[in-house]
């Protein structure tokens, strides 16, 4: 049986509620959960110390979705209300931009709706752009962001994605992305311009080769 590390006491916005969170990692410096407390429009951080009954506000007034950490402990929120990924030290409330943050749209420099978020070793930023049916990348410090898989409007031939979500990226460059309405999960090599289906893609279902 699993067991409640963070949360557990209902919906609501204390300390020790969350209210439909969106996304999670470890921060293993601290040994703690960081959480996307989407709709307390919070960042909070739950010890993994047996004992803890409450987190506490790492970042607020945002509308976090999706998270990451890269190897310098520099925390990425996708906010889904400002269609922006801004980067956080912890400790730090304002962060700074480094995707999106021009309004919503599908320009290279906009962001629709961003969920997923990753982050490789050179701090590029990787994010799902679900409206947008897309994975953009965005190197440090860059002014607009590169299409790496989608961007062909929402479908579901090779070129295209439907609302993509949960995403990563190897040290290739190449993308690993869960198609959530396509029930499926692609790959997409560096500089590729269609993707190959590597997991379901057969429909909605219950079969062992579906999702």
């Amino acid at each position: 049986n699993g067991q409640v590390v963070a949360g557990g006491n209902g919906k609501g916005s204390r300390l020790d509620e969350l209210n439909e969170p969106s996304d999670v990692l470890i921060d293993k410096e601290t040994d703690s959960l960081i959480i996307c407390d989407q709709n307390n429009r919070r960042v909070v951080r739950w010890s993994r110390c047996s004992g803890t009954t409450k987190g506490e506000i790492l970042i607020d007034n945002v509308e976090p979705y999706g998270l990451a950490m890269d190897d310098q402990r520099y925390l990425y929120i996708s906010d889904v209300g400002k269609n922006e990924v801004r980067r956080y030290q912890i400790g730090d409330k304002n962060g700074t931009l480094v995707a999106g943050g021009n309004g919503k749209g599908n320009g290279l420099n906009q962001l629709n709706n961003p969920h997923y978020v990753f982050v490789d070793q050179q701090q590029t930023v990787y994010v799902s752009d679900k409206w947008n049916h897309r994975v953009m990348k965005w190197n440090k410090g860059a002014k607009e962001g590169i299409v790496v898989a989608g961007g062909q409007g929402r479908g579901n031939v090779l070129t295209q994605l439907s609302c993509p979500e949960g995403l990563f990226a190897d040290t290739l460059g190449t993308i690993y992305v869960a198609d959530s309405w396509n029930q499926r999960v692609m790959r997409w090599p560096k500089g590729a311009k269609q993707g190959t289906v590597i997991v379901g893609g057969n429909g909605e279902g219950e079969r062992a080769n579906q999702f």
